[in-house]
């Protein structure tokens, strides 16, 4: 049925008369609001609320115009529906009140006098002005009634294949909102529109939006060194289902959802995947010290874990935890998913503390989670991403054993880790680095897991940057507030000589080696490659590694270094382009014809790894065709990680072979092809080779 058409076709009508408007039972199935021709269905659910009013307001007014109690007899079961005839959707605002009892150890905490956000709000607003809060929003948060008009035209595209996708994580605002930026709408979704020609250029074809929801940043605003701190990550959600109204460039008025839409649409045309980084793991309300803004007053005991003594569990380390695995949670949180994928076209999502989503209402971790389990077997998100940071602030650590229904990726925390220590020349850490390189095949098993249950990274949104790695031993957040107490102190980083800034030649051009070799490592291993927006040009936090609060320079992409570090750029594009070239290196295919393993591992000698601590040398030979293919694909990886040259023995090809050099990242330059035998490798340094046959050519890279 066609709602809209419902009231042009008169088949609803007003039945009972409330405080001067006309109204009548709603749409019970459809929680939120629905805009209809002539009027809105309300709907909304408690458990434990006794009773719950309506509460309109002309846009931008600090009072409500009216408040509509809905009548008892339009309850049914736990839910409130109700039509309003006459509402322009244009002009209006709503809230809640919900009355019910009140016991703080039981977890009850309803009160009649706070006004309540609609949990299915789809637009909020009186946060337009980022770092603003308008007088008449300080109290609370209103919703807006949206309607789905938006034209996606008639094409339909093919997801992206899980193993080909090379991931590209940024945050809305801090893309673009640099002076350097070059944009018409800085820090916005149409900032980000702008820079789709960047982005397609540079090869990657998802992105991954850091928290998009609508967040409150201005929690916990305060002062340091003159600066204002804003919670600028926006790892605090206010609404589910609401896209940020501050990242949109017109304001207001149902703008952000059609923004975001357009930007989606223009990503779409261009080849390129958006993944959501969602936050289901706790919300802004924090502990009982908190704002009241929705599922407090709503449902208290239901949507969070309490204690016994009615207090939150804080596996989240953000005052309380979400409670997913209660049957109205996890409905909600699937509605949620849901309204993205066929609203907004997402095409995955990546999970924050994602392991949060498998605890028990008590906390305990459960080894079926339903909840996850609903998520991997969905029919709507059935060919959605879905990415788990799989841990949570509580010590809960699921790398490798993340329930996954064969659906689940996961952030491979050990591959960061891992390979951070290996690229810096740490000792003992060839075998790991080998497992790293070739899947994770030690915690992920292929039969349960496939290809690409392993997202690897070496740098994200949290902690240092790729130059940062290399440019600090230490971090240096004083500019958060907290003495440098805040962030981790374990970044497995190297400053290379000297830490922080320097003009010495010798230390910058050490960083930019290692730079290379990281992404070098990254898109040649097996697995889902993800970066970090800026490191591609060499971008500095100045050696922060929590910039959550920093909305300034210390986390807005400077592109003046896209100029100045367009050589390292340049190197980025090339690994992006050889990783889609060669399919040996995204998954395990078909068995090579010429007879080499899948994948194999050797040092100075071929076939000869040596795993005792003080070995720095690591090759992998990926070798396999594609299905019905009758072409082999190879290629050796060979990283010296040493701070000495070595010589290095080559694996032997089949006799059509021959091994051609793609990348040296010392920059030395060698003649690409090779008829076999030695090649010297000089320190700190990596050498990509292709397998050949003859007549066949591969592309050179060398800085």
């Amino acid at each position: 049925m066609d709602i809209k058409r419902i009231g042009e076709a008169g088949q609803l009508r007003s039945m009972d008369t409330v405080n001067g408007f006309d109204v009548r039972p709603g749409f019970y199935l459809q929680n939120g609001a629905t805009a209809i021709e002539g009027g809105v269905s309300f709907t909304v659910h408690t458990k434990n609320g006794t009773a719950c009013t309506l509460v309109l307001y002309e846009r931008k007014a600090q009072e409500p115009f009216a408040e509509i109690p809905f009548p008892e007899n339009y309850r049914i079961g736990n839910v409130y529906s109700m039509i309003v005839f006459g509402l322009d959707i244009r002009k209006i605002e709503y809230n809640y009140r919900v009355d019910g009892p009140k016991d703080l150890k039981k977890g009850l905490l309803f009160d009649k006098e706070r006004y309540l956000l609609d949990p299915y709000a789809k637009a909020v607003t009186g946060q337009s002005n980022w770092g603003e809060k308008p007088e008449y929003s300080r109290d609370c948060y209103r919703a807006r009634v949206v309607s789905n008009d938006f034209d996606w035209g008639r094409a339909r595209r093919k997801p992206t294949d899980m193993r080909d996708l090379i991931i590209y994580e940024l945050h809305t605002r801090g893309f673009t909102k640099h002076h350097t930026s070059d944009v018409k709408h800085p820090g916005t979704f149409d900032g980000i529109r702008e820079k789709i020609p960047y982005l397609k250029d540079l090869g990657i074809n998802a992105v991954e939006l850091m928290p998009i929801f609508e967040f409150d940043e201005t929690r916990d605003t305060r002062y340091v060194n003159g600066k204002k701190l804003l919670d600028y990550w926006g790892y605090n959600p206010v609404s589910f289902f609401a896209p940020n109204t501050s990242y949109s460039s017109e304001k207001e008025f149902n703008r952000e959802g059609s923004e975001l839409k357009y930007l989606i649409r223009e990503l779409h045309d261009n080849d390129i995947e958006v993944i959501l980084d969602v936050v289901f793991n706790h919300t802004a309300e924090g502990n009982e010290n908190g704002p009241f803004i929705s599922f407090k007053g709503f449902d208290n005991n239901i949507y969070y874990m309490l204690t016994p003594d009615g207090k939150y569990y804080n596996f989240s380390g953000c005052g309380n935890t979400l409670n997913c695995n209660h049957p109205v949670v996890q409905n909600m949180i699937l509605d949620c998913l849901r309204y993205w994928v066929t609203d907004y076209r997402i095409d995955g999502f990546r999970f924050d503390l994602a392991s949060i989503l498998g605890r028990s209402e008590d906390g305990s971790p459960l080894s079926k989670p339903p909840l996850l389990e609903r998520l991997a077997f969905d029919p709507i998100l059935g060919r959605v991403k879905l990415i788990a940071e799989a841990w949570d602030a509580a010590g809960l650590y699921q790398v490798g054993t993340f329930p996954s229904w064969n659906r689940w990726s996961e952030w491979n925390g050990r591959y960061r880790d891992d390979m951070r220590r290996f690229l810096k020349g740490d000792p003992g850490l060839v075998k790991a680095a080998a497992q790293r390189m070739s899947g994770s095949r030690d915690i992920y098993d292929r039969e349960s897991r496939g290809d690409t249950a392993s997202v690897n990274f070496i740098t994200c949104h949290d902690g240092f940057t790729m130059w940062d790695l290399y440019s600090y031993n230490e971090k240096h957040n004083l500019d958060n507030g907290w003495n440098n107490t805040d962030g981790d102190n374990n970044n497995n980083s190297w400053n290379c000589g000297e830490e922080g800034y320097t003009d010495r030649q010798d230390v910058i051009k050490l960083r930019k080696k290692f730079v290379r070799n990281a992404f070098a490592a990254l898109m040649t291993s097996q697995g889902v490659p993800m970066m970090y927006a800026g490191d591609e040009f060499l971008n500095t936090q100045y050696g922060n590694n929590n910039a959550y609060c920093q909305d300034n320079e210390i986390s807005w992409l400077n592109w003046d270094l896209l100029l100045e570090n367009h050589e390292t750029t340049q190197f980025v594009k090339e690994m992006i382009r050889f990783r889609k070239k060669h399919p040996v290196l995204r998954s395990r295919g078909e068995d090579a014809l010429c007879g080499l393993p899948s994948v194999s591992f050797h040092g100075e000698e071929p076939w000869k790894l040596k795993e005792d601590d003080q070995n720095h040398l690591l090759g992998v030979l990926f070798a396999g065709r594609e299905k019905d293919s009758d072409t082999d694909d190879i290629v050796y990886v060979m990283m010296n990680m040493h701070w000495e040259p070595h010589t290095v023995r080559l694996p032997e090809l089949p006799l059509d072979y021959f091994w051609e050099i793609f990348s040296d990242t010392a920059g030395e330059p060698k003649n690409s092809r090779l008829p076999g035998g030695e090649i010297r490798m000089e320190e700190r340094s990596m050498i990509i080779l292709e397998g050949n046959q003859m007549g066949r050519k591969g592309d050179v890279i060398c800085l």
